[in-house]
């Protein structure tokens, strides 16, 4: 089990996290839940889901709810998060982080297959924000973390709606850090590089393009789940209150 730095002001606050039930989301669900938080987060895999809750449960004795949810589905989105806000208290951290880095030749792609695209990784992140918003300003303030990526800044090949989507995220973070300052509601982005999830390991990272890859980057490891938890922690307390509208790179000195 992961040791994490504890932040005092995690303890109890009520997070929700989108795509939580795998990859970089399931690192993320049981890091707040090691702080104490009530941790609510959805996911379309419901086994996974639900396995996940249930073993965070058991191994932090925390209050842990999973909640099937298209996303891509805004209504349905939005009813999750009041549903969900019922069971743990108003939100006062969003951690919008559901993503899907299909890849597309630009050339063929369909007009519905780049809908589809921005449809999980960019509009969820505006609507959940909106719908958090009220439940942050009566708490008095928030923290709303959007995670971009590094693919947004130097445009890798064949993920012409994913980089749009999360160059658009960096866009969106500005302007709701500026919108929501009023309400004592913090903004930011993080930036990962090559995160090596399960699904990286079982669809895109061949030993040559990890051999390309660490040819690029300062430091020859790999990026883990839990390094981007370490930094979603600190955004998300209280010790960084005055830190809002940045962009925060993790990408072992790739750019």
């Amino acid at each position: 089990m992961t040791e994490y730095t504890r932040y005092a002001s995690l303890a109890h606050r009520s997070v929700f996290i989108t795509g939580g039930a795998t990859g970089i989301g399931a690192c993320l669900v049981e890091a707040f839940a090691a702080q104490g938080s009530n941790v609510a987060f959805v996911d379309l895999n419901e086994e996974a889901g639900n396995e996940l809750a249930e073993r965070v449960r058991a191994e932090h004795d925390a209050q842990v709810v999973f909640r099937r949810c298209d996303v891509t589905r805004i209504d349905e989105l939005r009813a999750a998060i009041r549903a969900l806000a019922d069971q743990c208290g108003d939100f006062t951290v969003l951690v919008n982080n559901v993503a899907n880095d299909q890849r597309y030749d630009p050339r063929y792609l369909s007009e519905q297959a780049w809908y589809n695209s921005l449809a999980v990784n960019l509009h969820p992140a505006f609507f959940a924000a909106q719908t958090i918003q009220p439940l942050m300003a009566r708490q008095g303030g928030g923290v709303i973390i959007n995670f971009s990526s590094i693919n947004a800044l130097f445009g890798p090949s064949k993920l012409p709606s994913y980089n749009t989507a999360k160059a658009a995220l960096l866009g969106l973070t500005k302007s709701l850090a500026r919108d929501f300052g009023s309400d004592k509601i913090r903004v930011n982005a993080i930036v990962p590089g090559w995160v090596i999830t399960e699904r990286q390991l079982n669809k895109w990272l061949t030993p040559e393009a990890e051999a390309w890859w660490m040819d690029q980057v300062c430091l020859k490891e790999r990026i883990l789940p839990e390094d981007v938890a370490n930094l979603t922690l600190f955004l998300a307390s209280d010790d960084a209150r005055m830190i809002t509208g940045q962009k925060f790179v993790i990408d072992g000195g790739r750019l």
